[in-house]
């Protein structure tokens, strides 16, 4: 049976803390209060010294666990691969990055790190070592729309059951579950002229696995006079991509959960009666929950609807510990 805590990445309150109207101590506040029992720190969103950790921002990281109660878990890193105007960087250059993030989640106690997939499996493989001497887990987020099925991820379990390192992993983004459109999408596309049939039409095309051409080419016409109905199409096909049937998904988690390291609870809202519409959390929590995980549930909030972000991480949450206290 699983151990699973609850917490919350940062990123949930991210426009709350961009537009000035949480500092980082009150989204530290905000977390405990929701009842997480950790956190997440977004390193290039939250660290004013990032990619270093100064000393003042460290001291303010304990201030807070001294007052709330609770702990950076997490040190969710960017691969900014892009970062250079006329080249990507190389992967020494990658994995001389990650090797300093590394450093930077131990000197703030965080015992994970999240790397995106920017980062190849060799360059994930050349950071176990690191990742092993300054006892940090490092773990390949799994987001839509890979999935632990696709071909990537595989590459990355591959070298990861090769090198046999404890150090190595995954982190799994519940968004590469998802069985149906977004609300926030969904009702953009409404407020912006679309009907209830058309966007049903566009996500039966989906859901058939039309290729995303072919369906632009099918709803063309109407796409012309509705512009909001391609705009619909193409986010169904992009990073909330979606389809009816997960279960080949939810087996390839099983087999990749000896090496997952924490989740990201991925969601868009959150209704009243502590419902995700599009992500099917029913499903997906009761399969962690019979598996030996031992670690955090992260709420991941992508505010695109303009909700109340505290409401709904705070719904989110009493969600998961609803469906956990009733497996």
């Amino acid at each position: 049976m699983a151990n699973i805590k609850t917490g919350i990445t940062l990123f949930s309150l991210g426009t709350l803390f961009v537009n000035g109207d949480l500092n980082f101590e009150d989204c530290v506040r905000e977390a405990a209060n929701m009842g997480a029992q950790g956190y997440e720190i977004v390193a290039a969103e939250s660290i004013p010294s990032y990619p270093y950790v100064s000393d003042d921002f460290l001291a303010l990281v304990e201030k807070c666990k001294d007052k709330y109660g609770i702990a950076p878990i997490c040190y969710a890193a960017q691969m900014d691969r892009g970062m250079l105007k006329d080249r990507d960087l190389t992967e020494d250059e990658m994995v001389a990055r990650a090797i300093n993030d590394v450093m930077s989640a131990n000197k703030l106690g965080c015992t994970v790190m999240r790397e995106q997939y920017l980062l190849p499996p060799k360059g994930l493989e050349r950071l176990a070592p690191y990742a092993e001497a300054f006892n940090v887990k490092v773990g390949i987020e799994i987001h839509n729309p890979e999935s632990p099925i696709t071909p990537v991820m595989l590459e990355y379990l591959n070298v990861i059951e090769k090198t046999g390192s404890k150090y190595i992993g995954f982190i799994p983004d519940f968004g590469c579950f998802a069985t149906g459109p977004n609300k926030p999408i969904w009702d953009r596309a409404l407020s912006k002229g679309a009907t209830v049939e058309q966007l049903e039409r566009c996500a039966q095309l989906k859901y058939d696995e039309v290729p995303r051409d072919e369906a632009l080419k099918m709803m063309e016409k109407e796409c012309e006079k509705t512009p909001a109905l391609s705009d619909a199409i193409n986010s169904f096909y992009g990073f909330v991509q979606f389809k009816k049937d997960i279960r080949k998904e939810l087996d390839g988690l099983i087999r990749m959960m000896p090496y997952c390291f924490e989740m990201h609870g991925k969601f868009h809202y959150v209704d009243e009666k502590l419902h995700e519409p599009a992500i099917p959390y029913e499903e997906i929590l009761p399969v962690i929950q019979s598996t030996d995980f031992d670690g955090y549930i992260m709420t991941e909030y992508e505010d695109e609807g303009g909700y109340d972000a505290i409401l709904q991480c705070t719904r989110h949450i009493a969600m998961m510990k609803k469906i956990l206290g009733a497996q």
